[in-house]
C-alpha cells in the first residue's frame, strides 16, 4: 500500500511552517506576538483528516512524527489518542505508546463516510501520510472556511475531547470547516493576530476573547471598547464584506462584579465590547453581529469555574450556531455565498 500525501486530507489548517507542521500563527510574524500566543500557536488545536472510503474499507492507516515530553515519567506514558469521527458520532478511538515517530491504525466501522479523524494535540503531531486496509480514501469536499479566535475557552480547555470543543461541534453543525484560532492565556486583542485573521481566507469570522483582559493583562473599559473597534476595523482590512460574529464574554463568576486592577468588572468590560460592536453595526457594518455571552452559560457547566464541561461547550455550541444561522444577524448569508 502507498503512502498517500496527507495535505489534500487536512482541515482546520491555518499555516504550515517549513518544517511542514501545521501552525496557527504566520511563522514570518511570530516575533510580532505575544510570547503565550506564540507558543501556543505551535500546537495543532482543532486540526484534523476528513475523508471518504470505498466501501469495505476496513482500517486507514496514519504515519505520524511527534515530540515526546522528557518529562517525569508518567507524561512519558500519555498516550496518543486518534479519535475517529462520523458526523456527531466518535466511532472508534486508537492509542499509540508516544515515539517520535509511529504508525497507528484506525478501524473504521463501514460504509463510506465522511469520517474525521482528531489526532492527539499536545504532541504537536505532524502528520506524514495516510492509507487505506481493504480498500481506498479520498479526501472529503471541502466546506466553508471558518476562522474562530478566542482564549482557551475557543482552544477547547477542559472538554473531554477535541471533537466536543465548542467549535468543532458548532463547525459540525454548521457544516463548515472550522479553523481554531485560540490561544490560551492570551487573546487580548492583540493587534498583531487581527492583522494575521485578515491575511487568511475566510468565509465565515467568530471573535470570542475578553476574558483575559479582566486579569492577565487588565484593562480599563474605555480601553476594551477602543480595542475591540480597533480589531475588527484591522479584521475587516481584509474581510470587508465576511460574516463576523462577535461572542463577549462568557459567565466567569469571580470576575463579574471585582474590579481588576484598573478599575473594570467582566460585566465592564462585557458590556464595553458590546457597545464596539453595536456601534460598528450602527455606522454602517452590516455583517457585524453580535452575540452576548453573559447568559449563554450558568454556574453548573463550568468545571473550574472559568473552563466549561463538555455540556457547557455544548450550549456555547448551540448559542454559536443558532447566531450564526439567524438571517437578521449574519446567518444563512454567511454560507449561502459559498
Amino acid at each position: 500500500m502507498t503512502w498517500q500525501d496527507p495535505v489534500p486530507f487536512l482541515r482546520g489548517t491555518a499555516w504550515v511552517d517549513e518544517d511542514g507542521r501545521a501552525v496557527r500563527a504566520d511563522p514570518a510574524g511570530m516575533a510580532r506576538l505575544p510570547w503565550e500566543t506564540a507558543q501556543r500557536a505551535l500546537l495543532p488545536i482543532g486540526v484534523r483528516l476528513e475523508f471518504t472510503a470505498s466501501p469495505g474499507t476496513r482500517a486507514v492507516e496514519i504515519r505520524y512524527r511527534a515530540d515526546v515530553p522528557d518529562g517525569p515519567a508518567g507524561l512519558r506514558e500519555l498516550a496518543h489518542c486518534f479519535a475517529l469521527w462520523e458526523g456527531d458520532t466518535c466511532r472508534h478511538e486508537a492509542f499509540t505508546e508516544p515515539a517520535e515517530e509511529a504508525v497507528v491504525r484506525v478501524s473504521l466501522p463501514g460504509g463510506t463516510g465522511p469520517f474525521t479523524v482528531h489526532p492527539p494535540e499536545s504532541q504537536a503531531p505532524v502528520i506524514l501520510g495516510l492509507r487505506a486496509v481493504g480498500g481506498t480514501v479520498s479526501p472529503a469536499p471541502p466546506r466553508p472556511r471558518w476562522l474562530v479566535h478566542g482564549d482557551s475557552i475557543t482552544e477547547g480547555w477542559l472538554s473531554t475531547r477535541s471533537a466536543r470543543s465548542w467549535p468543532a461541534v458548532a463547525g459540525r453543525a454548521l457544516g463548515v470547516d472550522p479553523v481554531n484560532l485560540g490561544y490560551a492565556g492570551s487573546a487580548r486583542g492583540e493587534l498583531a493576530v487581527a492583522q494575521q485573521l485578515a491575511a487568511l481566507p475566510a468565509d465565515l469570522l467568530t471573535l470570542a476573547f475578553g476574558t483575559n483582559c479582566w486579569s492577565g493583562v487588565p484593562h480599563s473599559a474605555p480601553l476594551l471598547y477602543e480595542t475591540t473597534r480597533a480589531f475588527v476595523a484591522l479584521v475587516r482590512r481584509g474581510h470587508p464584506d465576511t460574516p463576523l460574529l462577535v461572542l463577549s464574554p462568557l459567565l466567569r463568576p469571580e470576575a463579574e462584579s471585582t474590579a481588576n486592577a484598573l478599575g473594570a468588572t467582566l460585566d465592564d468590560l462585557r458590556t464595553a465590547m458590546e457597545d464596539a460592536v453595536r456601534d460598528l453595526a450602527a455606522a454602517g457594518d452590516d455583517r457585524l453581529a453580535l452575540l452576548p455571552g453573559r447568559d449563554v452559560l450558568g454556574p453548573g457547566h463550568l468545571a473550574d469555574g472559568l473552563h466549561p464541561d463538555d455540556a457547557g461547550h455544548a450550549r456555547i455550541a448551540a448559542a454559536v450556531t443558532a447566531a450564526i444561522r439567524d438571517e437578521a444577524a449574519i446567518g444563512v448569508r454567511a454560507l449561502s455565498r459559498t
